[in-house]
């Protein structure tokens, strides 16, 4: 397991993306910093996911649950993680709600993907239609003649 560990790493890039929104814009940081921070990170998420996992065995449970790792967080003292985490947590269960809707909409309508794509292009040919045709009306008119040019691109 030890050369497991050895491997694990956090893509640069992300945590580069991370640094660079919590710095001021006059701020650099060096590549040994960001070394350490990612391995800060990997120590971190180790050490949280082997306690919620503890906590979850205790529990005789298979998967670890949102409320083993609040536990977790409790139980390593980093408490002032929890409120930010528990909005997050709220945010996700909320997020799944509108998801689970439009999908049970989806199935609901008895229509194939495939039908709903068909409908979808017909909309967007429907569109561009009374778009030149909108623009076509300008023309004439005489205002807007370049708004004519770059409808007939689409």
């Amino acid at each position: 397991m030890v050369g497991e560990v050895d491997d694990v790493t956090l893509p640069k890039a992300t945590v580069q993306k991370i640094i660079s929104e919590v710095l001021d814009s006059d701020l650099t940081f060096s590549k040994e910093a960001r070394e350490i921070i990612i391995e800060c990170g990997v120590e971190f998420i180790m050490m949280l996911a082997g306690s919620a996992s503890e906590i979850a065995d205790k529990e005789l449970k298979k998967t670890i649950a949102p409320d083993h790792v609040i536990k977790s967080l409790q139980d390593l003292e980093f408490d002032e993680f929890i409120p930010p985490l528990e909005e997050i947590l709220h945010q996700h269960k909320e997020n799944q709600k509108i998801r689970e809707r439009r999908d049970a909409k989806f199935k609901k309508s008895g229509l194939s993907e495939e039908e709903l794509l068909r409908q979808q292009e017909e909309l967007f040919r429907q569109s561009r239609s009374r778009l030149q045709q909108t623009s076509s009306v300008s023309d004439v008119s005489g205002n807007e003649p370049e708004t004519a040019l770059k409808t007939e691109e689409f």
